[in-house]
């Protein structure tokens, strides 16, 4: 018997439905991920010895005077010792303001500029900055001889942690009625300048500022200028022992994978690795130890798409897109079911 028109429409049934097409998609992302990370969007631009601090600090000694002091001559040792081309130190590797290290130890600072500004080697060191006029910044400081005898290289955070570093909109009564000492924190510029080390441009990032992919894109606008290699300095210290270290550890990987750079972590806790521009782990101390990790990076030149799309234009067409897929999945579930209603 020849089949009638309405015996050709399929039933309701045989149409997956959204959750069933979402996993399908799932499925299929790893595939097609395997099949683009084959190809190099970028190249080489030399090599570039690093020497990674991890002072393994516990969070509740952080902060304290009684316990300060002792960090602070750990990280001037392992600075004065390192041997790298870029020596890279934790967030708040130096836990006091200006004022307040002039004060406890005042040649300090001055040590450390000295000892950078002489010679071949550069620093990156984690430091806040600022005072109660100007306000603060969560700040990661560059020496090298291009800094002598003017104001050093300065990154300032521009993703802030809320009720951490900012108070979020709304809430300023909720601070104010508890009595909690907090102020606003300044962000920083998104599109940040690098320091440059020998030849290579070094794109400082804080803590969890590498989980903003979209925001780190903003610096490959201008591809000469585009960072070479990537610096994460963190105190991941405020949460213990838990999945948190491994947890960023991946999301560092992850953004090598995506802007095919390499990233260096110079952590209080942990992990402080190096890992190149496919996400690999190359080098890594074990988390809650102290040490100085020694090795080298490969900077890259060059653009991915994703860092092309994303410093343009955002991560909103993809959100849309999205919404559209799932819009339509819903829209196609329903037409079937709306054709069977004729036979």
């Amino acid at each position: 018997m020849a089949a009638t028109a309405t015996d050709a429409v399929p039933s309701s049934g045989s149409v997956l439905p959204p959750w069933a097409s979402a996993l399908a998609l799932a499925l299929l992302l790893p595939v097609a991920s395997a099949l683009v990370g084959t190809k190099e969007f970028s190249t080489p631009s030399g090599e570039l010895s690093v020497s990674l601090l991890q002072g393994n600090v516990p969070q509740d000694e952080k902060f304290s005077m009684e316990h300060v002091p002792q960090a602070l001559a750990w990280v001037a040792h392992a600075l004065g010792q390192a041997q790298g081309q870029l020596v890279v130190a934790p967030e708040t590797a130096v836990p006091l303001l200006p004022e307040q290290l002039a004060e406890l130890v005042p040649d300090y600072w001055p040590a450390l500029r000295a000892r950078f500004e002489s010679g071949s080697q550069s620093a990156l060191i984690g430091v806040p900055l600022g005072d109660y006029t100007s306000g603060y910044t969560n700040s990661v400081v560059g020496l090298s001889a291009a800094s002598l005898g003017v104001p050093p290289y300065r990154y300032d955070k521009v993703h802030l942690v809320p009720f951490g570093e900012f108070i979020p909109t709304g809430f300023r009564w909720f601070t104010e009625l508890m009595n909690i000492p907090l102020g606003d924190f300044a962000r920083g510029p998104l599109n940040a300048p690098s320091f440059t080390v020998a030849g290579q441009r070094v794109a400082p990032n804080i803590c969890y500022e590498d989980l903003f992919g979209a925001e780190l894109a903003q610096r490959f606008i201008d591809p000469a200028r585009a960072p070479t290699i990537f610096a994460n300095v963190s105190n991941i210290g405020w949460f213990g022992d838990t999945i948190a270290v491994d947890q960023h550890l991946n999301i560092s990987r992850m953004r090598s994978l995506e802007f095919q750079r390499p990233m260096l972590r110079a952590t209080n806790t942990g992990a402080t690795a190096i890992i190149d521009h496919r996400g690999r782990v190359q080098a890594m101390l074990p988390p809650f130890t102290q040490g100085v990790l020694d090795g080298s990076v490969q900077g890259r030149d060059g653009l991915t798409p994703f860092a092309w799309w994303s410093a343009r234009f955002g991560l909103w067409p993809w959100l849309l897109l999205a919404g559209g897929v799932v819009a339509a999945s819903f829209s196609v579930r329903r037409a079937p079911a709306s054709l069977g209603a004729l036979r």
